[in-house]
């Protein structure tokens, strides 16, 4: 049920995106399935609805306090994709806590808010995602400037955007460091953790140093990827020494 939440409001979340988001995506994304004609506005409103309301119905499940958390990650997001897009960094700042909220809500459900383990890793939700964000920005400065949208990087420069969104990374991989030196997770936690921290470092580099758009765009991914297969490879340690 957990999963779900996160699968079904950050699904519905990118749906509602795509909509106010057209006239941007049709420069930067025109393969998109919105942009490009394939899918119409009334069936994007209805995969929104569907998706909103198989979240919902899966947080409520999991509790009130859950619930609650969910309807403000739908609100923020939403809120983001409606107005505060254009804001920039403060925008940026929103979908990184509403990917932060996954981990609290996982918290909830277990009633371990105190957990430190649940707000580090939180933390390095939207540490990760805002630098992602940042960098995202650098790649999309001629579509956001249909919305006005006042990124770092249309503000200061690309290459300034790309340093900040590496200086990130690099703080990602401080705070991953905290459950081992907080002795919340032993030795073994490293094992996955340090191969982990080394990519982002490397994929960190890769982007500063990126010389074009589709070079940025694919070394975010990367970045996606591999925190992603570590991240599986955690969990599956962690089941497997019980």
């Amino acid at each position: 049920m957990g999963f779900f939440i996160g699968f079904f409001i950050s699904g519905a979340a990118m749906i509602t995106n795509d909509y106010f988001d057209l006239e941007v995506d049709r420069i930067n994304r025109p393969d998109r399935p919105f942009p490009s004609g394939r899918i119409s506005s009334l069936e994007l409103a209805f995969l929104a609805g569907l998706f909103s309301v198989a979240g919902f119905s899966a947080a409520a499940f999991l509790g009130p306090v859950v619930f609650v958390i969910a309807i403000v990650m739908w609100i923020v997001s939403n809120l983001y994709n409606w107005r505060f897009k254009e804001t920039g960094l403060f925008g940026n700042m929103m979908v990184g806590l509403c990917l932060s909220m996954l981990f609290i809500s996982g918290g909830a459900a277990v009633d371990k808010l105190a957990n430190g383990m649940v707000w580090t890793f939180a933390a390095l939700v939207f540490v990760f995602d805002l630098g992602e964000e940042i960098a995202n920005g650098a790649m999309d400065m001629e579509g956001d400037e249909k919305r006005s949208v006042r990124s770092i990087a249309r503000i200061y420069g690309k290459k300034h955007a790309l340093r900040i969104s590496g200086f990130l990374f690099a703080l990602f991989v401080l705070i991953s460091l905290l459950p081992f030196v907080m002795d919340w997770l032993g030795s073994v936690y490293l094992i996955i953790f340090i191969p982990m921290d080394l990519a982002v470092l490397h994929l960190a580099m890769k982007l500063i140093t990126s010389n074009t758009i589709e070079d940025g765009r694919a070394t975010v991914r990367q970045l996606y990827l591999s925190t992603m297969f570590f991240i599986i490879a955690f969990i599956a340690l962690l089941a497997l020494l019980g």
